[in-house]
């Protein structure tokens, strides 16, 4: 089931979901660039689990309108609007790759509405001490990362989200010599790079301006918050 919802400020959010509407509510939070469409169980697997799983297009992604000068901290009030306005009081979170600090952000302010939280490859906090941020990063991710608050480095995200927009394929053919051998073997499956692409389309559906306000999320102290969501749920 796919729904638009109106959050507090004005702005619209789309969003899926499917498998046990009567299960446990599940908040997925999609990678960078990504949507609500992205890779997830089939939602007969959902269902068997119990689980009602819940993605949305983050703001200037897919079907959702443009959020200018969001911070990570954001997504928790979004998450909290979707929530009520579907009727769910508790609820768990999911956040994969760029969408980790935002399930964390979710969990570190929304207090006891969260019941649980998890993370996978997730983004860390710039500043950490001891921490090289870019250990392990793909190289064209640290060029967007270094790059990304110049005009250019916009303009360029811009023409690529254009390009993906027609060709999905072309956002795997630029990733794939940076995989991993076991990457590669998952990329190549039917099922999820079918999923691949759909998300990859989706998410720029209207342009680039999700990913470019999403890389530009790079203030240490609003990373320190999401992080935080770890040590303090459920909150006092």
């Amino acid at each position: 089931m796919t729904r638009v919802i109106l959050v507090a400020d004005g702005r619209s959010i789309t969003v899926d979901s499917s498998g046990d509407w009567a299960g446990v509510p599940v908040f997925l939070l999609h990678g960078t660039p990504g949507s609500r469409s992205g890779p997830k169980p089939r939602p007969s697997v959902l269902y068997r689990l119990g689980v009602e799983l819940i993605s949305y297009d983050r703001p200037g992604y897919g079907r959702s309108s443009r959020h200018r000068g969001r911070v990570v901290a954001d997504a928790a009030w979004d998450v909290r609007d979707i929530a009520d306005a579907l009727g769910i009081e508790q609820f768990s979170v999911v956040g994969r790759s760029g969408g980790g600090p935002h399930a964390l952000a979710c969990a570190a302010l929304l207090g006891e509405r969260v019941l649980s939280a998890a993370i996978l490859v997730s983004l860390a906090p710039v500043d950490a001490q001891g921490l090289d941020w870019y250990a392990g990063m793909a190289k064209s991710n640290v060029t967007e990362y270094n790059n990304t608050r110049s005009d250019a480095e916009a303009y360029e995200l811009a023409i690529r989200a254009e390009r993906i927009r027609a060709n999905p394929e072309s956002m795997i053919e630029d990733l794939f010599p940076e995989l991993t051998g076991p990457d590669r073997r998952i990329v190549e499956d039917v099922a999820i790079r079918h999923q691949l692409l759909d998300t990859y389309a989706e998410a720029c559906r209207n342009g680039a301006y999700g990913w470019i306000d999403a890389d530009q999320i790079r203030e240490p102290s609003d990373y320190r918050l999401a992080l935080l969501g770890s040590m303090v749920l459920p909150a006092a």
